[in-house]
């Protein structure tokens, strides 16, 4: 549970005037107990939970997923259908930007294509890589 503005607000209202009982709490809060290892062997001998084996069953999931998905795509020849989006939309793109190139001159608004080129080579390349490096930066 986090632990919010108003949490912390209550806790210092609890203790205004009450020094004797935060120093008691912070003396105790500084107190280390040896136990020799103890706290390891039991840790290291509690049984498995249950978000454990959901985590495993998670990871083993994703893992079946992941290589049916890539078999998949290897059956269909995914290669290719990429090849066909990747080839339709420079098309497509380049399609624009003939259009483009011949309607702005007939505009009233005076455009220079090489800021427009530039705008679209900054939205085609370099967002999608900011983008790619803050997802993995973040993974």
């Amino acid at each position: 549970m986090v632990m919010t503005d108003k949490d912390n607000i209550l806790i210092d209202d609890f203790f205004e005037g009450r020094n004797d009982l935060a120093d008691l709490f912070k003396q105790a809060a500084q107190q280390q107990i040896e136990d020799n290892g103890f706290t390891e062997r039991v840790m290291h001998n509690l049984p498995e939970t249950k978000t454990d084996t959901v985590r495993r069953l998670s990871r083993l999931w994703s893992l079946f997923c992941i290589l049916v998905g890539v078999g998949l795509f290897f059956a269909f020849n995914g290669w290719q259908v990429l090849q066909g989006l990747f080839y339709g939309g420079l098309r497509m793109l380049l399609g624009w930007i003939e259009v483009f190139a011949l309607t702005a001159p007939t505009t009233e608004i005076d455009i220079n294509l090489w800021v427009v080129l530039l705008l679209v080579g900054f939205v085609l390349i370099f967002l999608p890589y900011q983008t790619y490096r803050k997802l993995s930066a973040t993974l």
